[in-house]
C-alpha cells in the first residue's frame, strides 16, 4: 500500500470516528455499484476491519452493460472476501403502479431493500460513496428547486440510516486511492448523457464555474458548512415556534395552516414540521396558499401518507394510516358483515317496521334487493362522490354533506360507504340515502346496523 493509500485510510478512520458515522459492534451494509466511489468505499471499509455485506442492485435498465456491472461487484467482493448480495428490480412494473420517474423508481426501490437489509443482517447503517463533488452538486441542485435550509444541507454525514464516509474526499481522491491499491471499476456510460438534471450540472455548469471562479467547488462547500450551523439554530427556532400550531392525536398530525399562514416566516417553520416526510417546497408553498381552502389533497413525493386540508387545518396522517382511494371490498348483506367493518344485518317483516331507531347507525332497505344479482362494496369516499340524502329528491356530493356534519380531513377519509352496483346507498354512521328504502310495497326489510 503507498503513503497515499494509507493517507487516504487514516482519514476516513478519523472522518468516521469524528462524527460517530459507525462502530465495530455490528455489520455494515455498502451500498456496491461497481463505480468508483462504492468500490472505495467498500475496499476502506473492509480494510478498517468493518464486516461488510455489499448490495448491488441490478435494474436491468442498460442491457448488457448492467449484467457487466453485477459481474464486476462480483469481482471486486471475490477480491475483497465480502459476503455480496444481489436484487434484481423489475423498475417498469413499479411505475406502474406508483408513478414517479425512472431516477425516483430506483431509489425508492433501493432504499426499501437496503432497509429489509438492515433488519435482516441486525445492521447498524447503510454506507453510500458520496463525495464532496455529490455534496456541491446537490446543493446547486436542491438552490435550483427553491429549497429551504434542510434542502441545501441535505448531504450530511449521516442522514437517519445512511452514512457517508467518504464526504471529505474528491473524485480524484478517490481514484488515486484505488489505482494505489490496484482496484479497477466500472463507469456508467448514462453518466456522459444530459438528459439528468445532475449529469448536466457536473459535465458542464460545475467545470464552468471553476473555470470562471477556480476554486467554486470549496467555496460551495464552505457555504454549506455555513448553513449547516445556521440550520441548528433555525431548527431550536421552528421546533419552539411549531409547538403553537401543531397538535398530534391519535397518530394524525393536525396543523393549524390558516393561522400559520400569516407569519412571515411560515414556510420554513412549515417546512421543519413536514420534515422527512417527503413533500417538497412546491407543496409546502402550494398547502400554504391554500390554507383556508378545504378538500385538497398533497401526497408526498417520496415516503407514503398523506396531507389534507379541510376548514384552515392540515391533518397530516402517516403511511401506516393512509387509506388507498381504490379499495373496495365486497359485502354480502344477507349476512353480517365483519370487514372491513363491522355491521349487523337481520331481516325483518314489514309489521315490525320501525321497531326501533338507530339514527344514522342503522339503514333499513327494502328485502326484494336480496332478490336480485346485485354487486354490495364497502369502500371510502372518492373524489366526485353523490348520493341522494333520505328525504331529498337530488344529489349531493359527499364533500358538501361531509362538510356540512364539520367532518375533519381524517373523518371524511375513514368514513365508509356502502353501495350497490356503484350507487351510493348508506354513509354508516353518518347519513341514509333515498335508494331502496322501505315503501308501500315492501314486505320484508333488512336493518343494516353499524357496530361503533
Amino acid at each position: 500500500m503507498t503513503k497515499f493509500a494509507d493517507n487516504f485510510t487514516e482519514r476516513t478512520r478519523e472522518y468516521i470516528a469524528g462524527g460517530r458515522l459507525l462502530h465495530e459492534g455490528a455489520p455494515v451494509v455498502v451500498a456496491l455499484s461497481g463505480g468508483a466511489d462504492s468500490v472505495a468505499l467498500l475496499s476502506v471499509l473492509a480494510e478498517l476491519g468493518f464486516e461488510c455485506h455489499a448490495a448491488h442492485c441490478n435494474f436491468h435498465l442498460r442491457g448488457e452493460e448492467s449484467m457487466r456491472d453485477m459481474r464486476h461487484c462480483r469481482d471486486i467482493c471475490a477480491r475483497l472476501d465480502t459476503d455480496l448480495l444481489i436484487r434484481d428490480f423489475d423498475v417498469a412494473a413499479y411505475r406502474r403502479e406508483h408513478g414517479g420517474s425512472v431516477e425516483m423508481a430506483c431509489r425508492d426501490l433501493r432504499y426499501r431493500w437496503f432497509e429489509d437489509l438492515l433488519d435482516k443482517l441486525g445492521a447498524q447503517a447503510v454506507a453510500v460513496g458520496h463525495h464532496r463533488e455529490d455534496r456541491a452538486e446537490t446543493f446547486l441542485l436542491n438552490l435550483m428547486r427553491g429549497a429551504g435550509l434542510a434542502g441545501l444541507t441535505s448531504m450530511r454525514p449521516r442522514s437517519g440510516n445512511v452514512v457517508r464516509p467518504l464526504l471529505p474526499f474528491s473524485r480524484e481522491d478517490i481514484e488515486r486511492y484505488l489505482a494505489d491499491m490496484g482496484l479497477g471499476f466500472i463507469t456508467d456510460s448514462s453518466n456522459a448523457s444530459d438528459a439528468h438534471r445532475r449529469n448536466r450540472l457536473r459535465n458542464h455548469i460545475i467545470p464552468a464555474l471553476e473555470e470562471a471562479f477556480p476554486g467554486a467547488v470549496d467555496s460551495i462547500l464552505r457555504t454549506v458548512a455555513n448553513l449547516e450551523s445556521a440550520a441548528v439554530l433555525c431548527r431550536t427556532a421552528a421546533e419552539a415556534v411549531a409547538k403553537e400550531y401543531v397538535a398530534t392525536e391519535q397518530g394524525v398530525t393536525t396543523v393549524d395552516i390558516s393561522r400559520l399562514a400569516l407569519r412571515e416566516d411560515a414556510a420554513e417553520i412549515l417546512r421543519h414540521i413536514l420534515e422527512g416526510r417527503g413533500f417538497t417546497t412546491t407543496q409546502i408553498v402550494g398547502m400554504l396558499a391554500s390554507a383556508d381552502s378545504s378538500g385538497q389533497r398533497f401526497l408526498p413525493v417520496t415516503g407514503a401518507g398523506v396531507a389534507e386540508l379541510s376548514r384552515g387545518k392540515l391533518y397530516i396522517s402517516a403511511a401506516g394510516d393512509a387509506i388507498a382511494d381504490e379499495d373496495t371490498y365486497p359485502v354480502d348483506i344477507r349476512h353480517d358483515i365483519t370487514s372491513p367493518v363491522a355491521i349487523e344485518v337481520s331481516v325483518h317483516p314489514v309489521e315490525k317496521f320501525p321497531a326501533e331507531t338507530f339514527g344514522a347507525d342503522a339503514a333499513f332497505i327494502d328485502a326484494a334487493v336480496l332478490g336480485k344479482n346485485m354487486r354490495w362494496e364497502l369502500r371510502h369516499p372518492r373524489r366526485g362522490d353523490r348520493m341522494v340524502p333520505f328525504g331529498s329528491h337530488s344529489s349531493k356530493l359527499l364533500s358538501d354533506i361531509f362538510n356540512n356534519a364539520r367532518l375533519t380531513a381524517p373523518q371524511k377519509r375513514q368514513t365508509w360507504v356502502l353501495t350497490c352496483d356503484g350507487a351510493i346507498v348508506w354513509l354508516p354512521g353518518l347519513r341514509n340515502s333515498a335508494l331502496y328504502t322501505v315503501g308501500p310495497g315492501t314486505k320484508r326489510y333488512i336493518r343494516l346496523h353499524i357496530i361503533r
